[in-house]
């Protein structure tokens, strides 16, 4: 029924624009009168307006991302404002300790300090890993962790490739996994040797709330620690010039 209905419209506006004079099929009276709106014609329509006619009849998450990836192909994507998070509450398979051990490497290589790892930043780490990889593989290693599609590693993006690699989700050829392997961070690689599932793994060796705490409580004791040495260390001197200036 549609079909033939919009052949019938096709064969009336050929009539009306003179490029056939033959009625429509199975149509033997004079053609009716186009009775669609002036300026309706499909050509004219606004490709925005098509757009958005073809989004809201879709999932409007779905749309939305597909609406971003195209407008990041053709250069008119905004970009996205950094959202913050709690690294040792989303990441909670990690210490304390080893997530600044990351965030650490992470400045390190951030030679920008924009607070992002681009493409180039991404090459030197790797070659200073002695791991060097190729253009392509440079944006492979880039695209698996890449959330938001910009082309470089956020610093959540920058510890996923631990949370991927402690949890056996990565090639054991990938760049990645060599990434993860020569940054000398403790990410628990060895600790949980052949346990089908890491984070059970964690699990059962300490709870994170008394993990933190514990880990807490050592910074503070060693601070506590340096502060102690330094009034030694300024009594000693005092003392010292003190003999020197009787």
């Amino acid at each position: 029924m549609a079909s033939a209905e919009l052949a019938e419209k096709l064969h009336r506006r050929l009539l009306r624009d003179g490029s056939t004079s033959e009625p429509p099929p199975g149509d033997s009276l004079a053609p009716e009168e186009d009775t669609e709106p002036a300026g309706s014609d499909s050509s004219l329509l606004d490709p925005d307006e098509d757009r958005s006619a073809v989004s809201s009849a879709a999932d409007p998450e779905l749309s939305a991302k597909l609406s971003r990836r195209q407008d990041i192909n053709t250069g008119a994507a905004r970009p996205r404002l950094a959202q913050v998070f709690n690294p040792y509450t989303e990441f909670k398979e990690f210490t304390r300790r080893q997530i600044k051990d990351m965030e650490r490497m992470f400045r390190l290589y951030d030679s920008g300090k924009d607070g992002y790892i681009d493409l180039m930043e991404l090459k030197l780490m790797m070659e200073k890993l002695g791991a060097p990889q190729t253009h392509l593989g440079l944006k492979n290693m880039i695209k698996e962790v890449d959330e938001d599609f910009d082309g470089k590693l956020s610093f959540r993006e920058f510890l996923l490739i631990f949370h991927k690699a402690a949890a056996g989700e990565l090639e054991e050829d990938s760049g990645l996994m060599a990434l993860a392997k020569l940054s000398e961070i403790d990410v628990a690689l060895e600790g949980v040797k052949g346990a089908k599932n890491f984070f059970e793994a964690k699990a059962q060796a300490l709870s994170c709330a008394s993990k933190f705490e514990a880990e807490i409580k050592a910074e503070q004791d060693e601070r506590k620690r340096e502060e102690e040495e330094r009034k030694h260390r300024r009594a000693a001197f005092r003392e010292l010039k003190s003999a020197f200036s009787q």
